[in-house]
């Protein structure tokens, strides 16, 4: 590795680190970042505000306006958008929603050499939905028509080339409530048989138990990636990878998600990182850089593409996280000499 590339790390430039290699971050434009990412010049004087609640406690969030994408293009090349989980881009009656508008702002924004990885709408595949007040079974989960008609085709025509991934992402599973690996794979062979055969595709389930020989299997025949994700009730990442055989199960590209620290709730760990302008103490989980970087370089041998998309929530601050990783990376493994 090159350490030449060291004093560009320093000032949070991570688009040359490796061809194969696209670091970025799990969205963007956070008033946080100004003097890492974004310069004061361009937007000290253009931030909004607006309130969210996580858990029982309400936050203040700053952000910026999406034209400062262009911006955060000149430091990382990949960013993951996941406004698109919440709503799908077509409502039932074939009318694009806010959330397509909002997309298509961003495409003017994104520069030809950019790339993007999008979230699958919740509707298509979380097995319950949280609704007034308690959780319930999901009448829509894997219904490929809605993937195609409400997601699928327009996110493709709206991103063309920028679309570079798709992560499908499904909640955590209680026990008593638990599908069968086996059940599991029959669900997700059915349902990828029935959408449209794509590259772009990756899955992050967020229940071990379904890790296992027959949902893998499964993945690898459509060619489907393993989301490999930092979170809260998973077991690390180097374990995650070696249950599937340390194999890359889609053949052109991987997906990296460093999310939550292990055994921290959603809610806790964003209050921890919230606003999200420097690393906290003792948040960040150990081994987490080092179990990426080690995984980045055995896709980089053989010859995969890889996202590593960084949350704030994962120690607070995720360029800061995102430095660590440039760092370990451009540094010479034992191994390496």
């Amino acid at each position: 590795m090159n350490r030449t590339k060291r004093p560009a790390i320093e000032s949070f430039q991570f688009r040359d680190l490796h061809p194969l290699l696209l670091l970025g971050t799990a969205s963007d434009r956070y008033a946080g970042w100004i003097g890492q990412i974004y310069t004061r010049e361009r937007y000290g004087k253009n931030i909004s505000r607006r309130t969210k609640k996580v858990g029982e406690t309400s936050f203040v969030e700053e952000v910026l306006p999406v034209s400062s994408v262009g911006e955060y293009f000149e430091h990382f090349r990949t960013l993951e958008l996941d406004f698109t989980f919440y709503t799908p881009l077509v409502d039932g009656n074939g009318k694009p929603t806010r959330v397509f508008h909002l997309l298509h702002t961003y495409c003017r924004h994104v520069g030809d050499r950019d790339r993007l990885v999008l979230k699958a709408p919740q509707t298509v595949f979380a097995k319950k939905r949280f609704r007034q007040g308690r959780y319930t079974d999901n009448d829509q989960y894997l219904n490929a028509e809605i993937f195609l008609r409400q997601f699928y085709e327009p996110a493709v025509e709206v991103l063309g080339h920028h679309l570079d991934a798709i992560v499908f992402e499904q909640e955590y599973q209680k026990k008593s409530g638990r599908t069968s690996a086996q059940d599991a794979a029959e669900e997700l062979d059915a349902f990828f048989k029935a959408v449209p055969t794509d590259t772009r595709y990756h899955v992050e389930l967020r229940t071990q138990a379904l890790l296992t020989a027959p949902v893998f299997n499964v993945l690898k025949q459509h060619g489907v990636g393993q989301v490999l994700s930092h979170w809260t009730w998973l077991p690390s990442l180097s374990k995650q990878f070696s249950l599937s055989g340390n194999r890359f199960l889609n053949r052109d590209t991987g997906i990296i998600r460093l999310m939550t620290p292990r055994g921290v709730r959603y809610e806790d760990a964003y209050a921890r990182a919230h606003p999200f302008r420097a690393g906290v103490s003792g948040m960040q989980t150990p081994g987490m850089i080092e179990n990426t970087v080690e995984i980045v370089r055995k896709a980089i041998e053989e010859g995969i593409r890889i996202h590593v998309i960084v949350n704030n929530r994962a120690g607070g601050n995720a360029p800061l996280l995102a430095r660590q990783i440039a760092h370990r990376f451009v540094t010479p493994s034992c191994g390496n000499g």
